[in-house]
């Protein structure tokens, strides 16, 4: 067992490699309450940077076949990307970001299995939003991974949310993102899956990253063949799941305050504006390559769903995944979920921030 989620010691930064920990960190302050989880991360990061050397050297090195046709799940946090994520990784042709490699991105072709054992020992045993099972080898979002590769992610916003605006505008929208900094973060996204597939000795990657539903024109230009599976739920559930999913997320990593209100904020402007970039961007994807479903589809029919995904995206696999997929969805049956206050005030906001994707997708106030 290790340490509680809200009680974590140090930053996840300790994964990152010099560059990046120093460009991120070396020109925004550090609150004093959170100085000593700061003064630990670096001490860490350093401790561990020659490591991080050796990977790159090895990397450089790595035999890599092509990328050829990943699979994008994409959606607003809180959708259902990571239940479908979880199901589709049963198909044994899928690598995918383990929660090791978000951490530690750079651990993954030197000392991978002594500090894999570390992180098993002192990683939190779940999730704090939804109080889903952790594990090191268990599939997770790659943004995590790449916010220890470069400076060009949205997802830096955790440890320093007084700068959420610029983070979400340049490294989420990219918005004013300088070619330098895509290229940056085009190379982090390549080394990751190339890393994970060649760890997992698996053919095909899944991805599941709410960010990627912002740069379906970058993710095209990388890998044109690509695919894509946008998951939807209700809105009025999706922003108090949000608030949650921030908020507990959010706490321990943080190196600055935010206050809810702020918060609450950020994420209703943050939905208004990944729902206008993907559908403003989403013509660009082939004929055949994306399809768009409903949570509450996939939780209502699930085999018969991902079996349509399936053949929807031509994908091959589905039936010789069959039992290992019903293996799962069957584990997650005694599953609770959170349950929320659907107050008036919050729902007038929800109205008024997501309205074109309420009345696109025929969603009703709760």
């Amino acid at each position: 067992m290790g340490f509680s989620f809200n009680h974590l010691p140090i930053n996840t930064l300790v994964g990152a490699d010099s560059a990046t920990f120093k460009a991120i960190t070396a020109s925004r302050e550090i609150e004093s309450e959170y100085r000593r989880k700061y003064l630990l991360t670096a001490f860490l990061q350093r401790t561990l940077s020659p490591l991080y050397n050796i990977n790159k050297e090895r990397y450089k090195k790595l035999e890599t076949e092509k990328i050829v046709s990943p699979v994008f799940i994409i959606g607003h946090w809180r959708s259902g990307t990571t239940f479908l994520h979880n199901i589709m990784s049963q198909d044994s042709q899928f690598g995918y970001c383990t929660t090791f490699q978000t951490v530690f991105p750079h651990l993954m072709l030197y000392g991978n299995t002594l500090f894999k054992r570390l992180a098993a020992l002192l990683m939190p045993d779940s999730r704090p939003t939804d109080s889903l099972k952790l594990t090191v080898e268990q599939p997770q979002e790659e943004e995590f991974a790449i916010s220890n590769m470069t400076v060009s992610s949205f997802y830096h916003f955790w440890s320093f949310p007084k700068d959420y605006t610029q983070f979400c505008d340049r490294y989420l929208l990219l918005k004013g993102c300088r070619e330098e900094e895509i290229n940056e973060l085009c190379q982090a996204i390549e080394q990751t899956i190339t890393i994970a597939l060649h760890s997992q000795k698996r053919r095909r990657f899944l991805s599941k990253n709410p960010p990627h539903t912002a740069r379906i024109e970058l993710l095209l230009r990388m890998f044109p063949d690509a695919k894509f599976i946008y998951v939807m739920r209700n809105p009025y559930t999706v922003f108090h799941s949000t608030i949650n999913f921030f908020s507990s997320t959010i706490a321990p990593l943080m190196l600055q305050k935010i206050s809810t209100a702020e918060l609450e904020k950020h994420i209703l402007q943050t939905y208004s504006a990944l729902f206008d970039k993907y559908e403003s961007t989403k013509n660009q994807i082939p004929a055949g390559n994306l399809v768009e479903i409903k949570l509450e589809q996939i939780e209502e029919h699930t085999m018969s769903s991902i079996e349509w995904i399936y053949q929807q995206l031509n994908l091959q696999g589905f039936e010789k995944s069959q039992k290992e997929i019903k293996q799962y969805i069957q584990s997650t049956k005694n599953f609770t979920k959170n349950r929320y206050n659907y107050d008036s005030r919050s729902n007038e906001l929800i109205k008024n921030y997501c309205k074109k994707a309420i009345d696109k997708w025929g969603y009703s106030e709760l």
